[in-house]
């Protein structure tokens, strides 16, 4: 799929009870300089606008379609749903829950229909939308099932890293039984992917380990032998500069030094912490394998600090720097 680079880049606030509409109006004010659309809550994005003391320099203009602003200062905002109410902030509420849905499940679709260049999430609360009757993992697995992507992943990004799942958001007991090594080389092939994207033409990826020591000839476990290391070798055979499996104590350092461009982990905390270690500010959180672009900020709706006005919009800016740069060809 290949976008056009005056679509507009979409926003969806995520929480309306969280930091969401506080880093998308820091964004908005000055930090924006391409075509851009907000998914949301006009009202609460208002208020939002008055706490922060920036009404004389942004206001709120409600559509129904995804354009972009006809000057400056102007937060185009698309909502769909019913007004929401004055909610309590920094706690969780079936309202905000079913809302944030809501605003994910409208950019998508827009998305999927050529409306938007690419899209740009911030942080949805799981608690909220299960008070709302809304049993999803997170961001990722919605997007997927809304697009009929059935071969997905979650990637990180940094200045010094790029990570990429094999699992996501499972109990750690059951990741040993859900990595086979069709699904191993499903995520090798769109680490490959989400490199060309970025624009490396050549990737060199590798991979981590499932056990200590990469199981060590199997004496610490059978499934880094007997499971990942064929996907690696089937992923050689296509073409790629793939390597592993790696000891997943030592692998992100390397990858960090600049000897590989994408590690492709196991499971969840075994690619986030090193991510996460690195600091939050300027992570981005990708999925990979949609019909289009979408990136996310790599933090929470942080409710111990909601409507304080000290939320920092860098991770969500990160975000939408590189939302540009992968959808400008957005091919492989």
């Amino acid at each position: 799929m290949t976008t056009h680079p005056a679509l507009p880049l979409a926003f969806t606030m995520g929480d309306a009870a969280g930091i969401g509409p506080e880093i998308i109006v820091k964004l908005f004010d000055g930090q924006l300089n391409y075509p851009a659309v907000v998914y949301g809550d006009p009202g609460t994005l208002e208020r939002t606008i008055f706490q922060l003391g920036l009404q004389a320099s942004l206001q709120v203009w409600p559509t129904k379609k995804p354009l972009a602003s006809p000057q400056a200062g102007l937060i185009p905002v698309i909502s769909r749903t019913p007004p929401l109410p004055l909610l309590p902030l920094g706690k969780a509420h079936p309202d905000a829950g079913r809302a944030a849905y809501e605003y994910l499940c409208h950019a998508i679709d827009d998305a999927q229909a050529g409306q938007l260049r690419a899209i740009v999430t911030a942080p949805l609360n799981k608690h909220a939308m299960q008070l709302a009757g809304i049993d999803a993992p997170g961001h990722t697995e919605i997007l997927a099932e809304r697009t009929g992507t059935e071969h997905y992943a979650m990637m990180l990004v940094n200045r010094d890293l790029r990570v990429i799942l094999v699992t996501i958001h499972e109990a750690l007991a059951k990741v040993p039984s859900l990595i086979t090594t069709e699904k191993e080389l499903h995520i090798i092939q769109l680490a490959y992917t989400a490199c060309r994207q970025a624009g490396i033409a050549n990737p060199r990826i590798a991979v981590a380990g499932l056990n200590p020591h990469a199981g060590e000839g199997g004496k610490f476990g059978a499934e880094d032998e007997l499971i990942i290391l064929p996907a690696i070798q089937e992923a050689h055979r296509q073409g790629m500069q793939v390597s592993g499996p790696w000891p997943g104590d030592t692998i992100f350092m390397r990858a960090r030094q600049g000897e590989f461009d994408i590690v492709v982990a196991q499971y969840h905390d075994q690619g986030l912490i090193p991510i996460k270690y690195l600091g939050l500010d300027e992570g981005v959180n990708v999925t990979v394998g949609l019909p289009f672009v979408r990136t996310s900020v790599d933090h929470g709706t942080a409710f111990d600090i909601a409507g304080q006005g000290i939320a920092d919009p860098a991770s969500l800016l990160s975000a939408a720097q590189l939302a540009l740069e992968m959808s400008v060809s957005n091919k492989v």
